[in-house]
């Protein structure tokens, strides 16, 4: 469907669990933080409940995030679930990596078309500093490797770099030089505890780029591209990507939505604003209360963020983990 402002909205994400197995310093605090309690999480009937009325709406593309998404048991049956609603045409995963390899096959065979995988350092020290778990890192590369060696399967590895991990821009850029994946560099967004920290902007990050590989060259777009922006050097194989919320802001294209683990139709990542969806999910809930509170949510998509001007009432307090960023 088109909001107020003219745009398709065709695309949800959805949080399966506010949980995570890591700690990342710019989405969870060191002491960790108080998780939902099971009961408010959404059932996989719950979500395709929602799937399927968001669907009928013009929905066609699905992400499945979290926290992570992978720490919730059997997520291959939702995956399974979601792909067989009427109209949806893709099912992408956001995750970690660090369980990716031993549940990427029943994912894959569930019909799982694409896998985004975070990843801010190759360094294993800088990886223990940033996610505060050592030892990791190995079990995320091997779930890289797996990916990116499905057939069919459409991987991208995302780097938020800030002044941690500034050193890693060429090393992680160079893991497209080989495989046929896209490594993208998303702009730090000032939420929950990443208003603490300062990010790379692309003009960064494309100048430490230029001076490694040469000028950059145009490509084609890779499969479920959305807003970002791509482009490949001499001898790679894959692509570079920037999704530049902040320096290259790019509302007017926004094509999403956000449903958190407990409910909540999120419209735009910065406000607090949307509908909880919860009520219209109960037992013998009519699907079309369900479908017209999602419509008129989505109607009132606002025109865009703010996050370079001052802080306004109704902004987003949450932090990424709960809210499926």
């Amino acid at each position: 469907m088109r909001d107020q402002y003219g745009r398709d909205i065709c695309y949800l994400r959805i949080s399966v669990t506010d949980r995570c197995n890591l700690r990342c310093v710019y989405c969870m605090p060191e002491e960790g933080v108080a998780w939902m309690p099971h009961g408010q999480i959404l059932t996989y009937e719950q979500i395709v409940r929602v799937v399927e009325a968001a669907s009928r709406l013009g929905v066609s593309h699905i992400r499945l995030t979290g926290g992570e998404p992978l720490v919730r048991p059997q997520l291959y049956r939702l995956v399974e679930m979601v792909k067989g609603v009427a109209g949806i045409e893709s099912v992408g995963l956001t995750t970690n990596g660090v369980l990716l390899t031993e549940q990427l096959s029943q994912l894959r065979q569930a019909g799982l078309d694409g896998v985004n995988l975070s990843l801010d350092t190759l360094d294993p020290q800088q990886f223990a500093a940033i996610t505060r778990r050592a030892g990791l890192l190995p079990q995320v590369l091997q779930g890289l490797e797996a990916a990116a060696g499905t057939p069919g399967l459409t991987v991208k590895v995302n780097c938020v770099p800030t002044q941690l991990n500034g050193d890693q821009v060429v090393p992680l850029a160079r893991l497209a030089q080989q495989r046929e994946i896209s490594v993208r560099f998303i702009e730090l967004m000032p939420i929950g505890l990443g208003q603490d920290r300062h990010g790379l902007t692309q003009k960064q990050v494309m100048e430490q780029l230029t001076d490694a590989f040469g000028a950059p060259m145009p490509c084609a777009r890779p499969k479920g591209a959305g807003p970002g922006a791509y482009v490949t050097f001499p001898g790679f194989t894959g692509r570079v990507g920037f999704i530049s919320a902040l320096s290259h802001q790019f509302c007017h294209l926004c094509n999403r939505v956000r449903l958190t683990a407990d409910g909540h139709l999120k419209t735009c990542l910065q406000y607090q604003d949307g509908v909880d969806l919860k009520p219209y999910l109960e037992e013998g809930g009519a699907p079309q209360f369900l479908e017209s509170a999602m419509e008129q949510a989505i109607y009132y998509k606002p025109a865009g963020h703010h996050f370079t001007t001052q802080p306004q009432a109704g902004d987003e307090k949450h932090n990424m983990n709960q809210i499926g960023g």
